[in-house]
Parts: structure tokens; C-alpha cells; sequence
């Protein structure tokens, strides 16, 4: 990843892939969006549809699926180009499928029967639909593995689910998710299952709920749920095991995407800088304005360089958890800050909803939150810090 003269880059063929990316979003993606309401949270279908075709024919499909499956296979590190490059649009994300990053039900499905994949993954492969992973619930997300109350009782061939998921995204759009629930007496990770809940179901059902955010996730209800016993996720107490490393990882995509966000918010601050004047002469020419985009620059290129290090640890299969949170927690601080700066430079008309900055300002605090809030990844960083160089106790 270093040229001749000792700096560091991206790999070529992903600079390749950076541009692809970067066309078809300019091109193809923006001029769609810049004709929807300005709080628009999905695309027209045949629109859709449309710009799903054409990502297809560029190799933009189902970025972390593995390539025998249909998708583009790729490593962390790709991930992180794209997830920059395509989040510059509203609903960059959504178009190499609904399931280019975040919580990707397939992934987690690729662990499972082949009966499984068959019958769940592939279809949604082929189809870009969207599905839902169910793990938060109203006593703690930050904590699942002790937080998560929801029960699990097998009667012969099927099992009965009772309990409450809350912030779960794309319920309502979907035709199954993942449901995490305790099977066992363990109050910890261990006793944790995962199973493939199909909608509609008996017994499940789900209210939305509104947030600051442009759209809002939901409730879900599980009341006498039935899922047949062969719907269960691996074996009973495996539920967490079978997605720790997909936990992890999922946080460099998360965090690359917001880079992205602070980056594109920064180039309408330039550009309004240049062109606005007060007091006789341009923002631009302003020292506070200035100070604001240099440490903005400074501070986003050391975001992505944080991101990049972790991928690039992870695709050499290294334990990053530590990575991953330092990773997450500076780059969603840092894009928070770098977009109300770019509000600050445009001061009232940087909060119209004619603006995606006040957009951008609602979604980003979000993303403090969301992947695990900062306190809970801050923790991870200081108990390996800690408990690698705290002295031995003695007597």
C-alpha cells in the first residue's frame, strides 16, 4: 500500500473501484435524489430498480457477500471505499443493494444449513430486499449479551418466542429477519440463540418508532411466537458466537460511511465560502472560517486513516476490537463536528430543510449511538489498555 516515494495509498484496483463508485454515484444516484422531497427516505421503485440494475452491471452488488453467493466479496478495507464514497449521496447506501452494509441478515445466514442459505439468503441476494436483525431491547442494547430478555422455550418441533426488540430497522419492509433470544439458564452470551423469523408470523408484530432521524425504526412485538426448530440459527447458546466477528467488522463500513458525510458536508462549506461574501470581502477570507475547514480536513483524514488501519488489520485476520471502537468512536465524533461547523459557515441557511445539512446534523448524532454508543466502545479501548499493562497483584 505504499508507492515509490514511501506514501501510503490505496491499492490500485481499489482506487478503481473508489472512482467506479464515485461516477455512478455523481452520475447516476444524485440527479435522481436532487428530485425528491427533501425528506424523502426511499427512492421511487421503478427508480430504484433501475439504479440497482445499472449497480449490478458495475460490479456494485451485495458488497460484503461472498462472491460464490452472488456478491462482490469484499474485503474490509473495500468495504470502506465504498461505504465513504457511496454515503456522499442520501441513498448511496441503499443502492448496491439494501444490504451493501449494516445489519446484513445473509451474512450471518452464509454460517447456517445449506436448507437455510437456500431457502433465505439467496432470495434476498438476488432481489436486494431488505431484512432486519432483532437484538436491541428496551432493558439495554449496550450490553446484549446480559440485557436481552426475550425467551426462547422449545415444545417438540418448533419454539415459542416471547418478548420485546426495540430500534430494530427495516421491519416493515421485510420478509424475515434474525431474532436473538435466550434458550438457557446463562445470564450471559452463552445462552443466546438466533433464529430466522419469516413475516408475517403468528404472534409477532411491530409498532414504529419515531426518532430524529428521517425514518424510524420499530417495535417488535413476540407474543407466543412459533418458529419451527428448523429456522434456529446453528445450535442453542451459539446465537452470539455465530456473529461475533460480523459485530465487529460491521463497525468499519459504519464509520467509514459517516467520513464520507463529513466530507461531502465540508465541500458545500467550501464552495459556499468561496462564493459568500460579508463585510466586503469573502468567507473564505475569514480566520475563524478558515480554522474551521483546516481542522476539519485535518480531522476527517485522520478519521479515515483510523478506519483504514483497522480494515486493513482485519483483512489480515487479526482480533480487531479495539480497532473497530476506536475506529467507530472517532470518526462518528469527528463527522458530528465537522457537520455542525459546515452549518456554522452557513449559518440559517445551513438549518433548511432545502440543506441536507440539518439532515446530515440528525442522522450523525444518531451514529453516536447506534453500533454502540461512544461510552460502551471507550470502555472496550481502556479494559485492553488496562488490563494488559495493570501491575500484578502480589499476596
Amino acid at each position: 500500500m505504499h508507492d515509490s516515494t514511501g506514501a501510503w495509498e490505496l491499492p490500485e484496483e481499489l482506487r478503481m473501484l473508489q472512482q467506479t463508485v464515485r461516477r455512478f454515484m455523481e452520475q447516476e444516484v444524485k440527479p435522481e435524489e436532487d428530485k425528491l422531497p427533501h425528506d424523502a427516505t426511499e427512492m421511487p421503485p421503478e427508480v430504484l430498480m433501475r439504479l440497482q440494475a445499472k449497480a449490478r452491471s458495475l460490479g456494485l452488488w451485495q458488497m460484503q457477500t461472498p462472491a460464490e453467493y452472488g456478491g462482490a466479496g469484499l474485503n474490509l478495507l473495500g468495504q470502506a471505499v465504498v461505504a465513504e464514497e457511496a454515503s456522499q449521496c442520501r441513498m448511496g447506501l441503499y443502492i448496491p443493494a439494501a444490504h451493501a452494509f449494516g445489519w446484513d441478515g445473509p451474512i450471518s445466514i452464509f454460517k447456517g444449513t445449506q436448507a437455510q442459505i437456500e431457502k433465505y439468503a439467496l432470495p434476498v441476494i438476488q432481489s436486494g430486499e431488505k431484512t432486519f436483525v432483532a437484538i436491541t431491547e428496551p432493558s439495554g442494547g449496550s450490553d446484549p449479551g446480559r440485557a436481552i430478555a426475550t425467551r426462547a422455550e422449545r415444545k417438540g418441533d418448533r419454539y415459542i418466542l416471547n418478548g420485546t426488540k426495540i430500534y430494530i430497522s427495516g421491519v416493515s419492509q421485510a420478509r424475515w429477519g434474525l431474532v436473538f433470544a435466550r434458550t438457557g439458564p446463562s445470564k450471559g452470551r452463552d445462552g443466546i440463540t438466533s433464529f430466522i423469523v419469516e413475516i408475517p408470523c403468528k404472534g409477532f408484530s411491530y409498532t414504529k418508532v419515531p426518532v430524529i432521524r428521517s425514518y424510524a425504526p420499530y417495535e417488535i412485538h413476540l407474543d407466543d411466537c412459533e418458529v419451527p426448530v428448523e429456522n434456529r440459527l446453528g445450535e442453542e447458546g451459539q446465537g452470539f458466537a455465530l456473529a461475533e466477528t460480523w459485530l465487529v467488522h460491521e463497525r468499519i463500513p459504519y464509520a467509514a460511511a459517516v467520513i464520507g458525510v463529513g466530507q461531502a458536508a465540508l465541500k458545500l462549506a467550501i464552495d459556499w465560502a468561496k462564493e459568500r461574501h460579508t463585510f466586503r470581502s469573502a468567507l473564505a477570507d475569514k480566520q475563524a472560517i478558515q480554522w474551521m475547514i483546516a481542522d476539519s480536513e485535518i480531522e476527517l483524514r485522520a478519521a479515515r486513516l483510523l478506519v483504514y488501519q483497522a480494515a486493513w488489520r482485519g483483512d489480515l485476520g487479526h482480533d480487531i476490537k479495539v480497532d473497530a471502537s476506536i475506529a467507530k468512536v472517532y470518526a462518528t465524533e469527528i463527522a458530528g463536528k465537522v457537520v455542525d461547523r459546515c452549518i456554522q459557515i452557513f449559518g440559517g441557511m445551513g438549518v433548511a430543510c432545502a440543506m441536507p445539512l440539518e439532515r446530515w446534523y440528525r442522522e450523525l448524532r444518531i451514529k453516536r449511538i447506534g453500533e454502540g454508543p461512544s461510552e460502551v466502545h471507550r470502555m472496550v479501548v481502556a479494559r485492553e489498555l488496562l488490563g494488559a499493562r495493570a501491575p500484578a497483584r502480589h499476596g
